[in-house]
């Protein structure tokens, strides 16, 4: 960084040279699993790494961002992240440089080079959440990063993907969240009978989007809701309220009937037009909402 806050003046200009060609392969999985480092493309996903970075390292804790390379257009536009990069390895580089080292093919200005964040199952289960994402053999990483990122907005406590789901880390999967990785836990390659009954032992509920199940998302929400606000009326088969695990199946198939079998209720999203299901995206969010909904309504007050 040079006296006004920016990187040294003479940006990287090379695009064959050794350093671009070393951050690229980072777009392959196994650089990404040799070095344990991923890329964050774009002004979203790297402000969202950055304050992230400044957050662990203000609580004393080892950083998230390694190196940032940025044009100076960028930082034109987003002068925030002349601070936020702060103490980072950053570098400027045209975009001859930053294309070739994007997956992307018109790279956004910026991109930083972060340490994996994935913590395990038993941290996630021992921070007692309310609301997780289980993502079952999900293979498309736009698809991932999508429910991840409504993980997020609808306040989930953490996102967990089994064995054989799609590598979060992945380019695709990390644009696909918008910045929503670096919020919230993530656990990978997770044990699906091994979560179920880790769930079940600390009172999470296990409940599986299936488009055949035979309780509607819908008449648990007016139930629940119903019994909330009143403090009256009879009691649901599933209370959206308690703390829970959806499960999400694949693209495909959905969920297989052996991971159907693990859940302690299979849920199904009502569809009311003429189409045959929902996206796994939409599926899940509409699901994620409707326990997120019933966990912040208000407790009814009883005389």
């Amino acid at each position: 960084m040079n006296e006004t806050g920016r990187p040294q003046d003479f940006p990287l200009s090379n695009p064959r040279a050794d350093r671009v060609r070393d951050v690229a392969k980072l777009a392959g999985r196994p650089a990404r699993l040799k070095r344990g480092q991923f890329l964050a493309e774009g002004p979203q996903a790297v402000r969202e790494a950055l304050r992230l970075h400044q957050q662990r390292l203000a609580a004393g804790q080892p950083g998230v961002v390694t190196e940032v390379f940025a044009s100076e257009s960028c930082l034109d536009r987003h002068p925030e992240f002349e601070e936020l990069s702060q103490g980072v390895n950053a570098r400027l580089a045209t975009d001859e440089v930053l294309a070739a080292m994007a997956d992307t093919v018109n790279p956004q200005g910026i991109i930083a080079v972060c340490r994996f964040l994935d913590v395990t199952l038993q941290e996630v289960l021992d921070a007692g959440p309310r609301l997780v994402a289980v993502l079952c053999q999900v293979r498309d990483p736009g698809n991932a990063g999508t429910v991840l990122r409504a993980a997020d907005s609808a306040g989930a406590d953490a996102v967990i993907l089994t064995a054989s789901s799609v590598d979060i880390y992945n380019p695709k999967a990390v644009r696909s969240t918008a910045g929503s990785l670096f919020h919230l836990p993530v656990v990978l390659g997770a044990d699906i009978d091994e979560l179920a009954a880790a769930c079940r032992a600390r009172g999470i509920g296990v409940l599986a989007a299936d488009g055949y199940g035979t309780l509607n998302l819908d008449t648990l929400q007016d139930e629940n809701a119903r019994r909330r606000l009143t403090g009256d009326g009879p009691e649901s088969e599933y209370a959206l309220e308690r703390p829970t695990a959806w499960l999400f199946g694949n693209e495909a198939q959905g969920l297989s009937p052996e991971e159907l079998a693990l859940a302690d209720h299979r849920v199904a999203v009502p569809v009311y037009g003429s189409a045959e299901s929902l996206n796994l995206g939409t599926a899940a969010t509409v699901c994620l909402y409707a326990s997120a909904r019933s966990q912040h309504l208000p407790v009814p007050v009883t005389a």
